[in-house]
């Protein structure tokens, strides 16, 4: 288990930003990880969209290595943010585009 959570992080420590979701940027499968997507995209981040339907492995690592039990999930500068409703609550509040903005994302 070790390795897929050593390919884990080396993705989140490579990448900005990295969203692990259902379906891809361009085609999500989820409510969830559309709404993801969309607040992203509007604050013209850019971001690594890993699709975990592809991959069963990281589909299931990736709840055990955040140890939140599900999915979609956001990474900002190799911290996990969190699923949907924290992304959408932290955009209401402004919180999210401050993180942004401090991290130098945007």
């Amino acid at each position: 288990m070790s390795n897929i959570f050593d390919k884990i992080q080396h993705t989140i420590d490579n990448n900005s930003v990295v969203l692990f979701m259902k379906g891809t940027r361009d085609f999500p499968q989820c409510g969830f990880s559309a709404m993801i997507v969309q607040i992203l995209k509007n604050l013209n981040v850019q971001f690594l969209d890993i699709n975990v339907l592809s991959d069963s492995e990281i589909r299931q690592s990736i709840k055990e290595f955040s140890d939140w039990p599900t999915i979609p999930q956001l990474y900002i500068k190799g911290e996990f943010i969190g699923g949907c409703d924290i992304v959408k609550e932290m955009m209401q509040s402004g919180e999210l585009l401050t993180l942004l903005t401090e991290k130098n994302i945007i």
